[in-house]
């Protein structure tokens, strides 16, 4: 069973890691730059470095959460990234900002819906890392001592 979950849930993180490369990737990267400005964290050269590089990124720790190659380095990466992004989010959303979240490319307001869709794939992510990274227990029956048995007529 837990090999069968930690299949479901790298396919399903990595498969959101590649689609929200791909929107960020096909359109140009100063649309990105906008949205990661309007969280008004960065200052401009780094904002310039995050929109160029974090779509690449994105790409390849989807594919090496699908592939499942490193999977416990990849799978705590994209709880941490998405830790970094829901925070940002929380509170952006908590300053009262009315911007695009910037998760899958520009056109998606910050509200309570990208929130909880945002929570519930860093709940997800966790509980893959978390997969991954304890061993798996081995289900073995207790050992019993043989019993001597008697019987009395």
């Amino acid at each position: 069973m837990r090999k069968y979950a930690i299949l479901l849930l790298r396919l399903t993180v990595g498969a959101v890691f590649l689609y929200a490369a791909y929107t960020k990737l096909r359109d140009p990267w100063a649309l990105f730059a906008m949205s990661v400005d309007s969280y008004k964290v960065l200052p401009e050269w780094a904002v310039l470095v995050v929109a160029r590089s974090l779509p690449w990124f994105e790409l390849a720790l989807g594919v090496v959460l699908v592939s499942g190659l490193a999977l416990r380095h990849a799978s705590v990466v994209a709880a941490g990234l998405l830790t970094v992004f829901f925070t940002l989010m929380i509170v952006s959303y908590a300053r009262g900002l009315t911007i695009d979240c910037g998760c899958f490319g520009p056109g998606e307001a910050l509200g309570p819906k990208t929130l909880l869709r945002d929570g519930t794939l860093l709940s997800l992510a966790v509980v893959l890392a978390i997969l991954a990274i304890l061993p798996a227990r081995e289900i073995t029956p207790p050992k019993v001592a043989p019993q001597k048995i008697t019987v009395s007529v």
